[in-house]
């Protein structure tokens, strides 16, 4: 028997928009919490009408635990109203969490972000290779706001309205579709595209997870879409990792053939670890449901089951070894790009002391030079005006060696302190280097 809108009662209104609103609803027979999606086909082009029909059997097709769950459609011809019953995602959207994060001045988290990556990549693997045979199935409208997160954090890809199915014997689509900050450049140039455009998407989606923006912004569409064309954009923070870094751009890669296949993607050994709990969650999950519905026990564990779950932790523990490992040789770079960042500061110290300490040389020189030129210059008047008395002096000789001889001493001791004090910062130098090179060692 068909369903009908009294079996439902509207708890409140989430959201609406040009075409109806989506409301929180409680099924009665059960008590059940869903939602729905109030759309009225009444003003709708038949255009729009194709593409809300495509939407519901791709609904009801797609059966992934990271895709919104379909349960049912309600067609009420009077009102000219189509209600599409759905899962609800109590968690929210990607788009709210970003925007939270970035009120608080709050980075997510690298394991929560792979774990969103993975969930994200098996939903689009279960669509793009179809496990039941059907169609390739492009979404080509990634973005946070069509990413839900229910009460566990778990992905939820959801608004497959704009999806559009390749049939084998087509490779590529055409249509200009899809929200501007995560449209492939191929789109942008309205050229013919495949899968290759949603990973294109999703990694626009993984680097504003990580840096709170997307990685092309502008003020209008047309500059926009020249950022797109030109491909650059800056790295993600740099309190994540340089394997995340890596994978998010070879996924943003002008050339479309160039970008990783998502099989590429779950294979990568950043992944891996995340990959096979995300199978063996859903593997669990599967089994549990098959025996809640055929109500009987679940088999016994065999010496082969106990094996894979043997070779699944060993691969898992060999890739948290490997991470721990990546982790500490960054640790050791940072540490020596420190110490090397203090000696070069210590010795542009050392070299600006010796800087001061020879101008102030030149300068005491300088001042010697105009003081002994004087002096010179004194007693040439004393021998012109005053002959006898420089006779005199040069017959006896005494009293003017003795100041003279007591001068030369005096600039003797002043340079010896001078030069003392340069040996002892010279010291001072190759101690503080003796120190540097033994904490290295």
């Amino acid at each position: 028997m068909p369903s009908r809108v009294e079996d439902y009662d509207v708890l409140y209104t989430i959201g609406s928009g040009s075409y109806g609103k989506c409301q929180k609803i409680r099924r009665r027979a059960d008590g059940k919490i869903l939602v729905w999606k109030e759309l009225d086909y009444g003003t709708m082009s038949e255009a729009e009408k194709q593409m809300l029909v495509s939407e519901v059997n791709l609904l009801r097709e797609l059966k992934h635990p990271n895709i919104v769950r379909y349960f049912d459609r309600i067609i009420d011809r009077t009102n000219t109203t189509l209600y599409i019953v759905m899962e609800y995602c109590e968690g929210g959207d990607l788009a709210s969490l970003i925007a939270k994060c970035t009120k608080e001045r709050q980075y997510l988290e690298e394991d929560f972000i792979l774990r969103v990556f993975v969930q994200l990549a098996l939903a689009l693997k279960d669509c793009h290779r179809r496990s039941d045979g059907g169609h390739t199935v492009l979404h080509r409208d990634l973005k946070p706001a069509n990413i839900f997160l229910d009460a566990k954090r778990n992905v939820k890809l959801g608004d497959f309205g704009l999806a559009r199915i390749l049939h084998h014997d087509t490779s590529f689509a055409k249509t200009f579709v899809g929200t501007p900050y995560y449209m492939s450049p191929e789109q942008m140039n309205r050229m013919s595209y495949n899968e290759k455009s949603d990973i294109w998407s999703l990694g626009c989606l993984l680097y504003e997870l990580c840096a709170l923006s997307p990685p092309f912004t502008a003020y209008n569409q047309k500059e926009l879409a020249e950022k797109i064309k030109i491909g650059k954009f800056r790295r993600i923070p740099y309190r994540y990792s340089e394997e995340l870094n890596q994978i998010i751009t070879q996924m943003l890669n002008l050339k479309d053939y160039l970008r990783p296949h998502i099989e590429e993607i779950l294979q990568s050994s950043l992944l891996v670890a995340t990959v096979l709990e995300e199978q063996n969650r859903i593997a669990e999950r599967r089994v549990r449901k098959s025996a809640e519905q055929e109500r009987v026990p679940l088999p016994e564990p065999t010496h082969s089951d106990f094996r894979l779950k043997e070779q699944q932790l060993l691969a898992r523990e060999k890739a948290l070894k490997e991470r721990e490992e990546r982790l500490e040789h960054r640790e050791r770079e940072l540490c020596v790009r420190e110490r090397l960042a203090e000696d070069k500061l210590s010795r542009a110290e050392n070299l600006m002391k010796n800087f001061n300490l020879l101008k102030e040389q030149r300068i005491y020189g300088a001042a010697m030079e105009n003081g002994i030129a004087s002096g010179s210059s004194i007693r040439s008047r004393n021998n012109g005006h005053f002959g006898t008395e420089s006779k005199e002096n040069r017959s006896g000789g005494k009293p003017a060696s003795t100041q003279e001889k007591c001068t030369e001493l005096k600039q003797r001791l002043q340079a010896a302190n001078m030069r003392a004090h340069a040996l002892c910062e010279l010291e001072k130098n190759y101690q503080l280097k003796s120190r540097q090179i033994l904490g290295m060692r």
